[in-house]
């Protein structure tokens, strides 16, 4: 059996994770967790989590209240205790499905000690893809995809080598708002920028899918995970989300990977690569449901937020650290009526473009620029208005 560590396993993909788990019990335990302030859900999970062996939570008090309840297990807290759990040595994967630039330091724990990671974590690669490349190569361990767009890059490249590759094409709904224009867009609301036409998901993801700033940091993470340079990198909008990515080879076929809008078929296959386990509980893919698929061009002009990523992963260096922060910040303003949908996009590339550029940082650096880009959004909030 494979023995599992599941950072964040009270969000999305976390509950998802538990679920694949719990139907193919005969081939993963899951052994440790993490979760932030969800602890009714943590509860509910540790009841039904029979190999667990290790908890990790946000703060203190409630490791301590918690170790009480379950005197049988072991309880940690905050960032030492993240990465406690991504070096347990009795772990075989660790699936990040943390939200956020804390979850860098726990991926490359886990590639330092030797251990295989699933990532859903998109601002391990976004931030640190360089200090990520560098572990892998230096520990000889695997990174597998849980990004749905990823995954399928990865499943279209099964059987085939890199050299043959012309292209990834990266699909992208639109989000939101992609039949509005910029001037409709200045005075958007929270709840409509919520309102995802094809997807149920966080907060935070949701409207990065607005802005296209989600899909900046995809091409950035196709770019570490499957070595290409960014110009053989394209986006293309499919307002279906039938088609989650596709491989273009250089004798122009294409491979593409389809399926229902089920995020438990990536996590899945990164668990139990290379073998296709049975999916249970999930509705077959039927054509007869999509007579017609449609593709369009995107936007530079549109989305500036995905020029900047093009940007920012040509440079390197520290800049996608202070594009990812500079982010999570605004949107956190933007959900909490603080600033205007537009103010978004204004704020991140203005960020960018006033950082102190490092060409080789530390992970420290890159916490400092992670800090120092906050503060910036945080500092010019007001003439945002």
């Amino acid at each position: 059996m494979k023995r599992i560590v599941l950072a964040g396993s009270t969000g999305s993909i976390g509950t998802q994770c538990i679920d694949v788990v719990e139907h193919h019990k005969e081939e993963f335990m899951i052994i440790a967790v993490s979760a932030g302030h969800n602890l009714a859900r943590l509860r509910s999970q540790i009841e039904t989590l029979p190999y667990l062996q290790m908890v990790c939570v946000a703060n203190e008090e409630d490791a301590k209240q918690l170790s009480k309840e379950y005197p049988s297990l072991r309880f940690c807290h905050g960032e030492e205790g993240l990465l406690q759990l991504a070096s347990m040595q009795d772990c075989d994967l660790f699936v990040n499905a943390l939200v956020g630039f804390r979850g860098l330091h726990p991926t490359l724990c886990a590639i330092e000690h030797g251990i295989d990671v699933a990532l859903a974590n998109k601002e391990s690669l976004v931030a640190g893809g360089e200090l990520v490349k560098k572990a892998l190569q230096d520990h000889q361990v695997r990174l597998y995809p849980i990004d749905s767009e990823h995954s399928a890059i990865f499943q279209c490249l099964q059987g085939n080598e890199l050299k043959e590759v012309h292209r990834l094409i990266v699909t992208a709904s639109g989000g939101s708002f992609r039949d509005r224009t910029r001037d409709q867009l200045e005075d958007v609301s929270v709840d409509q920028a919520l309102a995802h036409p094809n997807w149920k998901m966080g907060g935070r993801i949701t409207i990065d899918s607005a802005t296209m700033m989600n899909k900046g940091f995809e091409v950035i993470e196709a770019h570490y995970l499957f070595d290409l340079p960014f110009d053989q990198i394209d986006v293309i909008l499919h307002r279906e989300s039938v088609i989650h990515s596709m491989v273009e080879y250089q004798d122009h076929a294409i491979i593409a990977q389809m399926g229902t809008a089920d995020m438990r078929l990536p996590i899945q296959y990164a668990l139990s690569y290379p073998q296709r386990l049975q999916m249970y509980n999930a509705t077959p893919f039927s054509f007869l449901d999509y007579p017609a698929l449609h593709f369009e061009p995107v936007s530079f002009v549109r989305y500036p937020l995905l020029k900047l990523a093009y940007e920012v992963g040509r440079k390197k260096g520290n800049l996608g650290a202070v594009m990812n922060g500079a982010d999570e910040r605004a949107v956190e303003l933007f959900l909490d009526h603080q600033i205007r949908f537009l103010d978004i996009e204004r704020l991140v590339i203005d960020a960018v473009h006033a950082a102190d550029y490092i060409e080789h940082p530390t992970l420290e650096d890159l916490k400092n620029s992670d800090r120092w880009a906050r503060s910036y959004v945080e500092s010019r909030q007001e003439g945002a208005h």
